[in-house]
């Protein structure tokens, strides 16, 4: 990997963390040419690395990519403006990545950061080389928009557990497991800082905004969108939507896969480390 990390070190034995230029946060595992993850929008709006399990968890799905690659989990970077648009937040990991590799490079975006990777590869596309969409689609559904208003609402109020719990349903989809979470994610989740607050309601609120539907056919870049029938984020339609209206877009849906199981669904997993083995004609 030939990027110049800024503030690297090693965390335990294969994980190593620091910042991008401009401020970006990341994790990295692996060596090999670089793949880019853009993460989605977790309970601190995506601005602060995980740590514990929590970061275990979120890294263990591209391990068997990191066997072939160097996977850099990126996150935006802390202290997001008011009024903030996707095409600025994509502008911003353009410019770091820019900064800090040999571009272009291939790009997953999970959920939200489907929604930067999308807007990346329409406003930057010489930063992207193939893109994967993890759980993600041209824009959100109506539900989507909904859970996420009430989300940022609850978030505005200071009621961050309730704020969490809100999302259970757009993220599981079995009575059992929504049962399950509004218990657990109450006591688990982490009262806020005033800026981690700022940033998830300002992510949102540029999410609110993202629709690329009538720009999809100028996106050049060779695209698999993996999303489960069972999402409520986003939901098959948008998939196939986006999809189809891609150029080069290729679907993969997995059939009664919440929007939680699809991004840690080994099924996934192997369908993106198939596609970005594959030999692909240049551009």
């Amino acid at each position: 990997m030939s990027a110049r990390v800024r503030g690297g070190s090693a965390v335990g034995s294969t994980v190593r963390e620091g910042t991008l230029a401009g401020g970006l946060p990341y994790l990295a595992i692996g060596s090999g040419p670089p793949v880019v993850v853009l993460a989605g929008l977790d309970g601190t709006g995506g601005t602060t690395n995980p740590a514990g399990p929590a970061r275990t968890f979120e890294l263990r799905p591209y391990r068997r990519l990191a066997a072939h690659r160097t996977v850099l989990v990126v996150r935006r970077s802390p202290g997001i403006a008011t009024g903030c648009t996707m095409a600025q937040l994509a502008s911003q990991h353009a410019q770091a990545l820019a900064g800090e590799l040999a571009l272009p490079v291939d790009v997953i975006g999970v959920s939200t950061g489907a929604s930067i990777g999308l807007q990346l590869a329409l406003d930057h596309p010489g930063c992207v080389r193939r893109l994967v969409l993890l759980a993600g689609a041209c824009r959100l559904s109506d539900q989507g928009r909904a859970v996420q208003r009430t989300q940022a609402a609850l978030v505005r109020e200071g009621r961050y557990r309730r704020a969490m719990a809100a999302t259970v349903p757009a993220v599981f989809s079995s009575a059992a497991s929504r049962l399950a979470m509004r218990t657990l994610v109450p006591l688990t989740a982490r009262p806020l800082t005033r800026q981690q607050a700022d940033d998830l309601v300002r992510t949102i609120e540029a999410e609110d905004a993202f629709d690329l539907t009538g720009s999809l056919d100028r996106i050049g870049a060779s695209t698999l969108v993996i999303g489960g029938t069972a999402d409520g984020y986003y939901g098959p339609d948008l998939f196939r939507r986006t999809a189809s209206g891609l150029p080069r877009g290729t679907l993969r849906l997995l059939p009664g896969s919440s929007h939680a199981a699809t991004v840690t669904s080994a099924r996934a997993a192997r369908e993106v480390l198939e596609f970005l083995q594959a030999c692909l004609p240049a551009r």
